[in-house]
């Protein structure tokens, strides 16, 4: 699937990175404020995964904007321009830590959080931590961990056989560039067969993974994810059920998450929950159907706002 939107990579030239320190990092984002600039504008917060950045974020944004919300969209630990974790941790709890961190940062006693892939598995784990603090989290292409780390069926574990390839030790971080970032362009084709990647999409990857140190930031993501998982802490957290508004949204052609890991899910969401189905896109369906993925956002804000 082609999309002629923004969102196939065409993103807006006059943004630039911004800065802010919060959870002891120095993270970098990209903003787009409504015009003319209400200083009420509630923030919402978007989130990327991998292996993506801010930048994937931005036709979402301009479409905030439009819409009365200041929207951010966060570089996240360890990847370019954002700082390093200082002391190397990249799990969960950090992530969401670093998502309360930052709502303080920006101002913001309650904001809503858009998370894709890694960036909703911090929406989920933020929402845990302070749902005092989270309005409302949408997250795509990641269903709640819960049942993924409990019973994922054969045929989810047969589709996550590169997110367990991205866990493993050995010279991924070194091997990932080569041949025109080949073995990532086989991870993207595979997670969302239906897309045909421009190449401003690999222009912004190059940027982000061109020093070896980020990819090793990147991939410390998934390498931290078995240890750090069964904690005490992260377990309890993300064994919890979600208490604010929530909404997710699946891609039916999705060959990394199966649409039927995101289906009877509703009891572990306890202030609302809708799930939506994307037809024809894949993992990446905030790149390949940019419009109908911000349609959908804007309506769960919308909703989230009246309830």
């Amino acid at each position: 699937m082609n999309d002629s939107s923004p969102a196939a990579g065409q993103e807006s030239r006059s943004l630039q990175p911004q800065y802010i320190e919060a959870n002891g990092i120095e993270f970098a984002y990209l903003e787009v404020r409504p015009q003319p600039a209400r200083g009420s504008a509630p923030l919402v917060l978007c989130l990327h995964g991998f292996p993506d950045t801010a930048w994937s974020f931005v036709p979402l944004l301009e479409r905030l904007a439009a819409a009365g919300y200041r929207g951010v969209s966060l570089f996240m630990r360890g990847y370019q321009p954002t700082a390093f974790a200082p002391d190397g941790r990249y799990s969960i709890e950090d992530l969401g830590r670093d998502v309360i961190a930052l709502f303080e940062h920006f101002g913001a006693g309650r904001a809503h959080i858009v998370g894709h892939d890694w960036g909703a598995l911090a929406a989920y784990a933020a929402a845990a931590l302070r749902p005092d603090r989270v309005a409302s989290i949408i997250t795509a292409g990641m269903p709640h961990p819960r049942p993924l780390l409990l019973r994922p069926s054969r045929a989810q574990w047969h589709a996550m056989r590169r997110y367990v390839a991205l866990q493993l030790p050995g010279t991924l971080a070194r091997r990932m560039t080569r041949d025109d970032y080949g073995w990532l362009r086989d991870l993207v084709r595979e997670w969302s067969p239906g897309w045909d990647s421009p190449q401003a999409y690999w222009t912004r990857i190059a940027e982000a993974f061109e020093d070896i140190r980020r990819r090793r930031a990147a991939l410390a993501y998934y390498r931290q994810l078995p240890r750090s998982v069964f904690r005490r802490g992260t377990w309890r957290l993300l064994m919890r059920p979600v208490q604010v508004p929530a909404r997710a949204i699946c891609g039916e052609r999705d060959g990394c998450m199966l649409v039927s890991s995101f289906e009877r899910q509703a009891h572990l969401f306890g202030r609302g929950y809708r799930l939506v189905r994307l037809p024809d896109v894949g993992h990446f369906m905030h790149l390949e159907a940019s419009d109908k993925f911000a349609d959908e956002v804007i309506a769960a804000l919308g909703d989230a706002g009246r309830g």
